[in-house]
């Protein structure tokens, strides 16, 4: 492994990014405590909070009454997920005005890597970088910055000064700035991991930084220990490209949806999302999988295995015969609580082989069903809506079906 001597990673990451993106489109809230929820709703939570409800501790995660009683003049707006992707790309545009960017980690973090003759400017580099997005996006917008050996500690080093930071991890410095860290400060280490490395006696960082390698391998179960371990101690750690393994969408239901039908209507129209999303990414599925939970996150599960498929009409179907299962099979009159579809042991349609013998009534059907499934793809693309659709299209409260922002997913814009 590649130990690097400089300064390899500059790590964007911004502040409160969806509550400061709407203080970015709307300087009347620039300076006032600022909320975003994800529908308008008092029985919802917070999904962003803005630096100054921080200050008066909100949290992002809050539920919209406690968070109106920490700070009754708090201002709540529903979120725009479709604003966020557009800055998202100003973002890009204005960092690619000083450095390429080689990695988009999430809506609001990237990477840039720094060549050997720009390493000894990487602190420079850094305020030309906050200074190109103030100017080209705007100053409400602001992000943290972080440079390290490595993708990890240029990471670590982007959070340690929220907000509006600029922090620098030399190689040679380590571990001496970490060594002041809670274990849960480090990315990959959650409450879980952080509770198994308390039960084999590991509660700070330092007894983290003592452990060996393949010692930390052991206590995760994966070779994610390890790269972990190589990331903390300065190594390059480069991880193989991740391969498509599923195309899904979830969704917290609506008070008034919290039924089998209500459930029902919403997953037809998250499976044709997540449908049209796979089909653009060329790939067809082999199982269509159904999660139904309650409150206590505890539910039902069911799976349908098919031939390679990618029209609407099968896929609906096969839905259709999950959710009957499922009436069957559930407590009657049980509260739902949100509702999940995936599609997944995907297969590339360039991996397809066409059968020769398939020429049945049946393999006619389905070709001209994927065939409709695709125009109806590009037409509603071109409109922006759902204008084709195979059987009645629930318009779900909050709008943004299978086209919110997930952590590691930023939306193409014909998702919306």
């Amino acid at each position: 492994m590649r130990k690097p001597a400089g300064i390899e990673r500059l790590y964007v990451d911004f502040d409160s990014f969806f509550a400061s993106a709407e203080q970015h489109l709307r300087p009347e809230l620039r300076g006032r405590p600022v909320g975003v929820v994800p529908i308008a709703s008092e029985h919802t939570g917070l999904i962003a909070v803005s630096r100054e409800a921080k200050l008066r501790g909100v949290k992002r995660g809050a539920f919209v009454r406690d968070a109106r009683r920490l700070c009754p003049e708090i201002v709540l707006v529903v979120a725009r997920h479709e604003r966020y992707v557009a800055l998202h790309k100003d973002i890009l545009r204005a960092i690619d005005t000083v450095l390429p960017v080689k990695g988009i980690c999430s809506i609001d973090e990237m990477v840039c890597a720094l060549a050997p003759s720009e390493q000894n400017q990487a602190q420079a580099l850094g305020q030309r970088v906050k200074a190109a997005i103030a100017h080209h996006v705007g100053p409400t917008l602001t992000c943290s910055v972080g440079l390290g050996p490595n993708e990890l500690l240029a990471k670590i080093a982007a959070e340690m000064e929220k907000p509006n930071g600029l922090v620098v991890l030399h190689p040679q410095d380590l571990p001496g700035p970490l060594l002041s860290l809670a274990l849960t400060d480090i990315p990959g280490i959650a409450r879980g991991n952080a509770a198994r490395l308390a039960r084999a006696g590991i509660n700070d960082m330092a007894g983290l930084w003592r452990l060996q390698p393949k010692e930390l391998r052991r206590l995760w179960g994966s070779v994610e220990g390890e790269r972990l371990w190589m990331g903390l101690h300065g190594y390059a750690v480069e991880r193989p490209e991740t391969q498509r393994r599923m195309f899904g969408h979830g969704r917290v239901l609506p008070a008034d949806w919290r039924h089998l039908s209500g459930a029902y209507a919403c997953a037809r129209t998250l499976l044709a999302k997540a449908a049209s999303r796979m089909r653009r990414g060329q790939f067809s599925a082999r199982a269509l999988s159904l999660w139904l939970t309650d409150r206590h996150s505890a539910g039902w599960y069911g799976e349908e295995r098919f031939q390679p498929t990618a029209d609407d009409p099968s896929l609906l179907r096969s839905l259709a015969r999950l959710c009957t299962l499922a009436e069957r099979e559930r407590p009657p009159n049980e509260r739902l609580r949100s509702v999940h579809v995936a599609l997944h042991d995907l297969v590339s349609n360039k991996d397809l082989e066409e059968d020769l013998f398939s020429f049945t009534t049946e393999a006619e059907i389905k070709r001209r069903q994927e065939h409709l499934s695709l125009l109806a793809d590009r037409l509603n693309a071109y409109y922006r809506g759902p204008l084709l659709h195979w059987g009645p299209w629930a318009e779900i409260p909050g709008g943004y079906a299978g086209a919110k922002i997930a952590f590691n997913r930023i939306p193409d814009a014909e998702d919306f």
